[in-house]
C-alpha cells in the first residue's frame, strides 16, 4: 500500500486520490491511534474519514473515525501477509481476498486449481490440526469412482445430505442417490434395469446371537448377503458368539422383502411374548427390531422350511 502525495491538497492510497480535508487533529484521536498501532497522517475524504499509517509494516490505509475510536482497525497490508504467511505454511498461493466475504480468499493449491477457504481454516491447515483437499480434484476422484462401478456421477445429493451424491447409471440411465461410502466398497446397484435389490436375487435368513447376559436371541430378516450382512453390519464385537442359522434363497429383493414381512406379522400375532425388547440388546447388535427370544428359534426354522418348499403363503 505506498502512500505519496501528488499535491498539499490531496493523497494517494492504493491508487486511489483522496482530498485532504482541512481541520485540526485532536489529540485524543491521536492518542487512540498510538495505542493501537497507527499514526494518523492526515483527514481525507470528509471529517468522517482519517488516512492511518501502520507502525508495523509503514503502509497507509483509509479508515473511518468512528472505528478507529470504537474499535482496534485492522492493517489491511498486515493482514495480507499473514494470510500468505499462513498458505505458504498450507501448502497454497494466496491469490486474492474473496470480494463476497472478507472471511474468505482465493489460494491455489498444489495441483494447480483454485480453491476457495475461510482464511481461519487455512491456519489450521498451517498448523497441522486439518487436512485440505482440493474440490475439483476430489470430484474427478469421485466421479473415477463412480465410473469403475458403471455410474455416472452428476451431482450432489438432492436432499442435502454431505453423505449421498446423485448418480446415473450408465447402461439404463436411471438415476438414483447413493451413499458415497456404498460407491467406493460397489454395495449398490440399479433400480432402472434389475440390477438392484428388488429386482437382485436375495435370501430370507435366520440368525442366533448370545447376548452378553447369555441369552439366545434370533434374528429373522433378509439379505443379498446373510454372511455379510451378519459379519460387517449386524455383529458389533467380533467376540460376540453368533451365527447364521439357515439361508433360503428369493428370486428378487421384494418377494424376500414381502416374505419376510408376511413372517413377522404372524411371528408377532402368534409369539408376542417371543418379541425381545431393544433394551436387552442395544449397544450389541446393530438393528432397532426383528429379534426374538432363542426359545422360538425351531418355530423361525420350520417357517423357513415351508418357505422353501413353497408351502407358506406370502
Amino acid at each position: 500500500m505506498n502512500t505519496h502525495s501528488n499535491s498539499p491538497s490531496t493523497m494517494t492510497i492504493n491508487e486511489i486520490s483522496y482530498d485532504i480535508f482541512p481541520g485540526t487533529l485532536r489529540p485524543t484521536w491521536v492518542e487512540n491511534a498510538a495505542a493501537k498501532g497507527f499514526d494518523i497522517v492526515a483527514r481525507i475524504a470528509d471529517r468522517f474519514h482519517l488516512a492511518l499509517r501502520c507502525r508495523t509494516c509503514g503502509e497507509t490505509q483509509k479508515v473511518r473515525l468512528f472505528t478507529l475510536m470504537a474499535a482496534r482497525p485492522l492493517c489491511m497490508a498486515c493482514l495480507m501477509a499473514e494470510r500468505r504467511e499462513d498458505a505458504v505454511a498450507a501448502g497454497l498461493q494466496f491469490l486474492r481476498r474473496d470480494p463476497q466475504d472478507r472471511h474468505y480468499a482465493i489460494y491455489r493449491a498444489p495441483c494447480g486449481h483454485e480453491v476457495r477457504r475461510q482464511s481461519v481454516l487455512v491456519k489450521r491447515v498451517a498448523a497441522g490440526e486439518i487436512s485440505l483437499h482440493c474440490d475439483t480434484c476430489h470430484a474427478a476422484t469421485e466421479a473415477a469412482e463412480a465410473e469403475s462401478r458403471g455410474w455416472i456421477l452428476t451431482g450432489d445429493d438432492p436432499d442435502g445430505n454431505p453423505n449421498y451424491r446423485r448418480y446415473e447409471h450408465g447402461k439404463c440411465g436411471h438415476e438414483k442417490r447413493v451413499a458415497r461410502a456404498n460407491m467406493q466398497t460397489g454395495r449398490v446397484q440399479c433400480g432402472g434395469c434389475g440390477e438392484d435389490w428388488p429386482a437382485a436375487p436375495s435370501y430370507i435368513y435366520a440368525m442366533n446371537f448370545t447376548l452378553a447376559t447369555g441369552r439366545e436371541v434370533t434374528k429373522l430378516g433378509f439379505s443379498r448377503n446373510p454372511i455379510s450382512r451378519l459379519r460387517h453390519q449386524l455383529q458389533r464385537d467380533a467376540e460376540m458368539p453368533c451365527q447364521l442359522l439357515r439361508a433360503v434363497p428369493m428370486t428378487s429383493g421384494h418377494a424376500a422383502l414381502c416374505a419376510e414381512k408376511a413372517m413377522h406379522r404372524l411371528l408377532r400375532q402368534e409369539h408376542p411374548d417371543a418379541v425381545v425388547n431393544p433394551i436387552a440388546w442395544q449397544g450389541q447388535i446393530r438393528v432397532k427390531t426383528e429379534i426374538y427370544c432363542g426359545s422360538l428359534t425351531p418355530v423361525i426354522l420350520g417357517m423357513l422350511d415351508r418357505l422353501e418348499t413353497d408351502e407358506m403363503t406370502v
